[in-house]
């Protein structure tokens, strides 16, 4: 079983900056992909980030040039810098994996549980 453990939400000021991690952990082959989505009160999930497994990143024209995704690898951690946070960057963020798993075919998604982000003064 796979699960992924998000840390790293919380309130914060416009302008500011947080970085929410995400571990996987569990029996799996490889991580093809992990990125973040968020979604707000009202509205679809959308995507935030992602990064694939040899390093390449799609960003929302929303957040780019403010957040930056990252990955370790060796850790199956990926991570999200985001600064000069804005009152619409309010959501609750959700990790996503794709992965591989021996004896299956193709790639199964994955989703963490959600950690609130709130940019307010």
């Amino acid at each position: 079983q796979v699960q992924l453990e998000e840390s790293g939400g919380g309130l914060v000021q416009p302008g500011g900056s947080l970085r929410l991690s995400c571990a996987a952990s569990g029996v799996f082959f490889s991580i093809n992909a992990m990125g973040w989505y968020r979604q707000a009160p009202g509205k679809e999930r959308e995507l935030v980030a992602t990064a694939t497994s040899d390093g390449n990143t799609n960003y929302a024209d929303s957040v780019k040039g403010r957040f930056t995704i990252s990955r370790d690898n060796a850790k199956n951690t990926v991570y999200l810098e985001m600064n000069s946070l804005k009152p619409e960057d309010t959501a609750v963020y959700y990790c996503n994996a794709i992965m591989a798993h021996q004896y299956i075919t193709g790639f199964l998604t994955y989703w963490g549980q959600g950690t609130q982000v709130t940019v307010s003064s």
